[in-house]
């Protein structure tokens, strides 16, 4: 769904992990430098003390990576792979400083992908035997809004779009500044067209006379139906037909996202799959 490049894409995990490993070792890790020597081997686990689906191995591969090449990382549990308590997910080998370096953001990334990735997947088995997809959206930490939607993608879910530049949404602060959907939408195609730009377009609809009225206009992609609430919903969707996607919005939780669904629209987005998790608790230990 999201529009950016796998290059882009990687490019912002190199940037989530220099950042990161900037902001908590600075000048150096001046703990492990005091007590531990240089050469010194060792071998940790990830263990994990909690439940759920497990997300971010590849990322933490690529933590171990950047830190030391020369640490060695033995998986267990992949990506996407349901967790108990007392599971170990990986091993890493190498340099004691090299993993106590890396330990803290292989952990705190890990907690919360997987927190997200869990969350995700409850959506993904709530919408089972609809047409329904889940889909995030940009309401994601920041500064680490790429590995939050890799681990909806880990869940099972889809990512909407990944920013403000790869599609463009009317909402209804665009369309009020804009004087209204018609002319929002034809400045909007006018723009993308004197720029040489192909973005998808979502317009946003608080109730069904703006439906209507997006209707009107061609070469709108996707109709977000925002706050709208089940029968709404199904006259919307009878309205659109094929003309183009449906997706619902608005405050949708678990005891409300199988109903939205069966009102037949393509797309749900949830901004609770990001912003309202409780991280997995993991650990990593060193082994004697």
């Amino acid at each position: 769904m999201s529009m950016i490049s796998e290059e882009q894409f990687q490019k912002e995990l190199e940037i989530i992990i220099s950042n990161a490993i900037r902001e908590d070792v600075g000048d150096g890790d001046h703990s492990s430098l005091a007590c531990i020597p240089s050469g010194a081997q060792g071998k940790a686990k990830l263990l994990v003390k909690d439940e759920g689906v497990i997300a971010g191995v590849e990322f933490a591969k690529m933590v171990f990576n950047f830190v030391d090449k020369d640490m060695y990382v033995e998986t267990f549990i992949n990506d996407g792979e349901e967790v108990v308590y007392g599971d170990v997910v990986l091993h890493v080998t190498g340099r004691s400083q090299s993993i106590l370096k890396a330990e803290r953001l292989v952990l705190n990334a890990m907690q919360r992908m997987s927190a997200i990735a869990t969350k995700t997947r409850e959506f993904v088995k709530l919408l089972e035997g609809t047409n329904t997809n889940i889909l995030d959206t940009r309401k994601t930490t920041p500064g680490i809004r790429a590995i939050e939607k890799w681990a909806v993608k880990i869940g099972g879910g889809e990512n909407h779009r990944f920013a403000l530049y790869d599609m463009i949404m009317l909402k209804d602060n665009h369309i009020d500044f804009a004087g209204g959907i018609t002319k929002a939408i034809e400045k909007t195609q006018n723009y993308l067209k004197s720029n040489h730009k192909d973005l998808k377009i979502i317009v946003e609809a608080r109730d069904l006379n703006e439906v209507k009225e997006i209707l009107q206009s061609d070469g709108v992609y996707r109709i977000l139906l925002d706050n709208f609430n089940y029968e709404m919903t199904r006259e919307a969707v009878h309205l659109i037909g094929s003309k183009c996607l449906t997706e619902s919005s608005g405050g949708i939780n678990e005891n409300t996202i199988r109903h939205y669904a069966e009102c037949g629209v393509n797309y749900i987005s949830s901004g609770a799959l990001t912003h309202s998790v409780h991280n997995m608790d993991l650990s990593l230990k060193a082994i004697e």
